[in-house]
């Protein structure tokens, strides 16, 4: 009997130790795959850096684009760039928060619901430039905005517009069913959840779910040129209140516009290997403007869960 509960100690010991083998496996692969990744990031990072770090300055941002390249600047594109994002984000945020909170909270699990969360979660993945020829047809030319800041702000709109809606519908689904259970045994109803329950403790990963989805809108390229986006632009939209006459509040949806990745591409382009230098400074740029974007939406995230009692 000791001998049978030896050996299949020792056949207990001996799979425990084939599987600390595996584990131990593939954390280095999992390992080594991550820093493969962070490596190749750092390099080109850096790379990017040194080519563009002597065109830094205050003169290149301030700057309009010039056919020379130690005169041309980037002001037009950035300033494009944050309308656009502005747009962006006042478009498909509330729209994606709300359409998530609806699906989760009051819509009926029936076949219906299921045929909408199917194409919500395929239009992730459609390729970019599909947006960007439905928006030109119905932004453009059917709605008359034209080729606008409106139009690409929209555009980028829609595109994000299914990674919100997921991101809130996983937030929501992450909250414990107690405080559920809680809310309406008070006598709470499904609003009084929703704005009280719901959107203050699911905040934190909706928030993630945008700063996944502006990401990913302020480098995209495709869908801004399809509309009609302008690879050399030398002025600014009209700011409100001024001009002659007065420009009004919201005229400058409409101005013509262009953008960091499509400057970026314009000067890429070129024969000079000057301009390959404006490109890699305005590259650098654009990731400060994506990290600060996102560093302020992790801020926010980190307040949101501090503010949070359970």
């Amino acid at each position: 009997m000791n001998n049978t509960n030896s050996d299949k100690l020792d056949h207990i010991r001996t799979i425990i130790r084939r599987h600390k083998r595996w584990d131990m496996l593939f954390g280095v692969v999992g390992l080594s795959a991550m820093m493969l990744c962070v490596l190749t990031l750092v390099a080109l990072f850096a790379q990017m850096t040194i080519d563009g770090a002597p065109r830094l300055s205050w003169d290149f941002l301030t700057s309009f684009p010039s056919r020379r390249s130690s005169e041309a600047g980037i002001l037009s594109a950035w300033v494009g760039t944050s309308l656009v994002m502005l747009v962006t984000l006042v478009s498909a945020v509330p729209v994606g928060v709300a359409a998530g909170v609806y699906l989760e909270e009051y819509a009926r699990k029936n076949w219906v619901t299921d045929i909408i969360e199917i194409n919500v979660t395929n239009l992730a993945g459609v390729p970019s430039i599909i947006y960007g020829l439905l928006a030109l047809g119905i932004f453009v030319y059917g709605f008359g905005f034209g080729q606008s800041i409106l139009s690409a702000g929209l555009t980028l709109g829609l595109l994000i517009l299914p990674v919100v809606i997921v991101a809130t519908r996983e937030a929501i689904r992450s909250i414990p069913i107690h405080i559920r259970e809680g809310a309406y045994a008070c006598g709470c109803t499904t609003w009084q959840l929703v704005r009280d329950h719901i959107i203050p403790y699911s905040g934190s990963g909706i928030l993630t779910g945008v700063i996944i989805g502006m990401a990913r809108a302020i480098g995209e390229t495709a869908p801004i040129i399809t509309i009609g986006a302008l690879t050399f632009i030398a002025f600014l939209p009209t700011a409100p209140f001024t001009g002659d006459p007065p420009a009004g509040l919201f005229d400058w949806l409409f101005a013509p516009f262009t953008v960091m990745p499509i400057q970026m591409f314009n000067w890429v382009s070129r024969p000079d290997p000057t301009f390959h230098y404006n490109a890699a400074a305005a590259g650098f740029i654009l990731v400060f403007m994506t990290l600060a974007m996102n560093g302020l939406a992790i801020w926010l995230r980190y307040r949101l869960r501090r503010n949070i009692k359970w």
